[in-house]
C-alpha cells in the first residue's frame, strides 16, 4: 500500500473545517482506495488516442502513484488495445489489473483468452439509456445474470457497474444490484455517468445503496465533472460509504471529464483527515506522462499538478514568499513541487531581490527600483514573463551604468 504521510504542520487550512458538520460521517477506520480508468474512460476524451506504448508507460506511473487498481482497457476495441492489456498484465505491477466488459459474452471471452482475473461488467439501467439501446428491464436483468455467471464460471472476480445509476429508477436499480450479487458479483459501482447529481444527493444515494447491499459489499463511486463537482461528489460518496473512488489522472475523459483521483486524494487527506491509498509525491510526474501521451496541456492553475500552484509573479505575494503558510494552503513538499519566483508585469521590489538571490546576483538596494521598472516594461512590451537570461542582462546593464 502506497500512501503519503502528511504532517499537520504541512497543512494551513481554515480552522472552520474542524466543525463536526464538516468532519462528521466519515468512517476513518477504512482507507479509501482508487480504481484508475485513465486507460479506458480517460481515453474517451475527444481526440485522445493512446497506443500500447503510451498505455504501458502510463500503467507503470499509475503503479508508482499507488492506485490500488488499474483498468487496463477494453480488448475488443482493437488489436492495439489487446496488446496493451496483455503487456500491462505481464508487467508484474503491484496494482490489481482489471478488465472492462459490457454484459456481452464475447467481451468476456476476450478477457478469458488474455487471462484476466478480475473484470468490471457494465450495462445501462436508466430508462433513457435502456430505450436508446433497445433494452427492456427484463432484458437487462437477463444480460446481467448471463454475463456475471459467465465471468464467475471462468474464475473472474466481478465488479458490477450500473451505467447512469444516478438517473435510474432506484427500486429497479436496487433489484439489478441484488441480482448481480446473487449471480456472483462481489462489488458494485454507483455511477454518475453524465455528472448529473449534486454532492448532497450523492451522499444520500450511496448510503441508501450501502444499506441495501450490506456492509460487506465494497462500493465504488464513479462520477463525472459536468457541473465542476466531481471532486465534491467523490468526497460525498466516501461520506456515504464508498471505499473505492474511480477516476482518472488529470480528470481526463469524455465531455467535462472524470473525477481527478489526485484531487480527491488530496482533499480527503488534507481537509477531512480521511486515510487514502495514494503517493501524492508522484502525482505531478504521472500528470505529465498522461498529458504528453494524450497530446494536451494541463492548465497551469489546475489543483495538485498545475505548474502555477507554487509559482509567484505578483509582488505583493512575493513579499510573503518566505512564509508559505501565508500564501498557500498546503506545503509544496506534499506533491513534490518546486516553489519559485518568476518576473513580469506584476512583479514588485521583493520579486527582484528574491530572483537576484536565486541567481547569485548582488544588486544594491538603490538599484532595485530601476531594475524593477525595466523588468515590468519588458513584460508589458512582450506580453509574457521575463526569462532569467533577460533578467541577468537587465541587471548587468544597470550595474554597469
Amino acid at each position: 500500500m502506497s500512501t503519503t504521510t502528511i504532517r499537520d504542520d504541512q497543512i494551513w487550512i481554515s480552522p472552520l473545517n474542524d466543525d463536526e458538520a464538516v468532519q462528521g460521517g466519515f468512517d476513518r477506520s477504512r482507507t479509501v482506495r482508487f480504481y484508475d480508468t485513465t486507460l479506458r474512460d480517460g481515453e474517451q476524451a475527444i481526440g485522445v488516442v493512446l497506443n500500447p506504448d503510451n498505455k504501458f508507460e502510463i500503467a507503470r506511473k499509475l503503479d508508482e502513484l499507488g492506485v490500488g487498481r488499474i483498468e487496463s482497457g477494453f480488448p475488443r476495441v482493437s488489436a492495439e488495445d489487446t496488446e496493451a492489456v496483455r503487456r500491462i498484465m505481464d508487467a508484474g505491477l503491484n496494482a490489481e489489473i482489471w478488465g472492462f466488459s459490457r454484459c456481452v459474452i464475447a467481451d468476456l471471452d476476450a478477457h478469458v483468452e488474455l487471462g484476466t482475473q478480475q473484470v468490471l461488467i457494465e450495462i445501462s439501467t436508466s430508462e433513457s439509456k435502456m430505450k436508446a439501446y433497445g433494452f427492456t428491464r427484463e432484458s437487462v436483468m437477463e444480460k446481467v445474470g448471463n454475463a456475471v455467471r459467465h465471468a464467475r464460471d471462468n474464475d473472474m472476480r466481478v465488479n458490477f457497474f450500473a451505467v447512469d445509476a444516478t438517473r435510474s429508477d432506484q427500486a429497479f436499480l436496487k433489484d439489478v444490484y441484488a441480482h448481480a450479487l446473487e449471480q456472483g458479483a462481489e462489488e458494485i459501482s454507483v455511477v454518475d455517468t453524465i455528472g448529473a447529481m449534486a454532492p448532497e444527493a450523492v451522499e444520500r444515494m450511496v448510503r441508501d445503496i450501502a444499506t441495501h447491499v450490506g456492509q460487506d459489499i465494497p462500493i465504488h463511486w464513479h462520477g463525472h465533472n459536468d457541473f465542476g463537482l466531481a471532486t465534491a461528489s467523490a468526497i460525498a460518496a466516501v461520506r456515504g460509504g464508498a471505499t473505492w473512488i474511480q477516476g482518472t489522472v488529470n480528470g481526463m475523459g469524455e465531455r467535462a471529464g472524470n473525477a481527478d483521483i489526485c484531487e480527491v486524494a488530496l482533499a480527503l487527506s488534507c481537509l477531512y483527515k480521511v486515510p487514502v491509498e495514494m503517493n501524492l509525491a508522484k502525482a505531478r510526474e504521472a500528470s505529465r506522462v498522461v498529458a504528453k501521451a494524450g497530446g494536451y496541456t494541463v492548465d497551469g492553475w489546475k489543483p495538485v499538478v498545475g505548474e502555477n500552484l507554487f509559482t509567484r509573479e505578483s509582488g505583493a505575494v512575493a513579499s510573503q514568499f518566505h512564509s508559505p503558510e501565508a500564501i498557500e494552503p498546503y506545503s509544496a513538499d506534499i506533491v513534490a513541487a518546486e516553489r519559485r519566483i518568476v518576473l513580469g508585469k506584476k512583479s514588485g521590489l521583493d520579486s527582484i531581490r528574491l530572483k537576484a538571490k536565486e541567481l547569485g546576483i548582488d544588486i544594491p538596494d538603490d538599484q532595485v527600483p530601476a531594475i524593477l521598472a525595466e523588468v515590468k516594461a519588458l513584460g508589458v512590451r512582450n506580453e509574457r514573463l521575463v526569462t532569467d537570461q533577460e533578467f541577468r542582462q537587465i541587471a548587468e546593464k544597470a550595474l554597469a551604468a
